[in-house]
């Protein structure tokens, strides 16, 4: 060993001990970079739990915490949608506002093109079938639903913007919600500017959540029982729930979060805080991350309590 490279790696050493006394850690060029544990860098503007691992994404890149550090995966900065496949963990769909759409197989460390047939527009929310999770829905800025049936190799058109209040709305946010739907096939909810609306998976019209036996009702000339339902005037800008619990649904709106435990009819605010974004586990739908100014908190009953999420212990 030269004196000169001994040096060099003596100085290494000093260095790397002084930043690893900081939490910080040395790497080699092309080794992905891992935030420290106690922190997510970037705000968080959309959420998925992937198996046991969440991904993150933020304006400078998508992150995935798995172990006891969030690192950053080979795709590009901010994904604007992300739906994961709850029966294939790896499996892994982002979207973009540029239109691009691209699918992962072995949790993000690479990516195909997922966006064949699709016209270019933003990506504004992706949703797996609950009943047929290879069956895949994206809402699209000013154009409307598609779908592929195919794991994202084929798409295409299958319904216009909700018409609401005069006017047509984007689709902010989309699940799929397994209730039979009396026509047919099951629901999907779509959250937009004007509130909360739905429509069956045969794409007939929108139409309002109600309550299961409100036709009933006003077929016999009853008035249906009055709901609780989402504020009026607020933009439902995320929609979240566990595929195999369609009964317990999330939604993010301005004046916080809200619960619902019976599909959608009847609502309560479980948290005042404004979030930007919020993942249910599919797993463990009482297990729930949400993102908000102050950072991440994580709900282990399904939304009503919240604590600061602990990287050490939320894993």
């Amino acid at each position: 060993m030269t004196t000169h490279f001994a040096r060099a790696l003596s100085r290494r050493r000093v260095l790397s001990s002084g930043l690893a006394a900081m939490g910080m850690t040395m790497l080699a060029p092309g080794l992905a970079r891992s935030a420290p544990r106690s922190a997510l860098p970037g705000a968080v503007t959309t959420l998925a739990f992937d198996g046991t691992a969440i991904l993150a994404a933020t304006p400078d890149g998508l992150l995935r915490y798995e172990g006891d550090a969030w690192t950053r995966l080979d795709a590009p900065a901010g994904p604007s949608a992300l739906a994961t496949h709850p029966d294939r963990p790896g499996t892994i769909l982002a979207g973009w506002r540029d239109g691009a759409l691209r699918r992962s197989h072995d949790g993000g460390q690479s990516w195909v093109p997922a966006d064949a047939g699709l016209p270019g527009a933003a990506i504004l929310s992706i949703a797996l079938a609950a009943q047929a999770p290879d069956t895949i829905y994206a809402a699209l800025e000013g154009d409307g639903l598609w779908r592929s049936e195919d794991g994202g190799e084929t798409w295409e058109f299958v319904m216009d913007r909700p018409y609401l209040g005069g006017e047509e709305h984007d689709v902010l946010s989309l699940v799929s919600v397994a209730h039979e739907t009396g026509m047919g096939g099951i629901w999907l909810y779509a959250g937009t500017r004007a509130g909360l609306t739905r429509v069956p998976d045969c794409f007939c019209r929108w139409q309002d959540v109600v309550a299961g036996d409100a036709l009933d009702a006003l077929v016999a000339g009853d008035t249906p029982a009055a709901a609780a339902a989402l504020p009026k005037g607020e933009p439902v800008e995320i929609l979240a729930l566990a595929p195999d619990a369609p009964q317990r649904l999330l939604a993010a709106l301005p004046s916080g979060l809200w619960l619902s435990t019976d599909a959608g009819v009847n609502w309560e605010q479980s948290a005042s805080d404004p979030v930007s974004a919020l993942a249910v586990d599919p797993a463990d739908p009482l297990h729930v991350i949400s993102a908000d100014a102050a950072g991440l908190r994580v709900s282990r009953d399904g939304g009503t309590n919240w604590s600061p999420f602990d990287l050490s212990k939320d894993s």
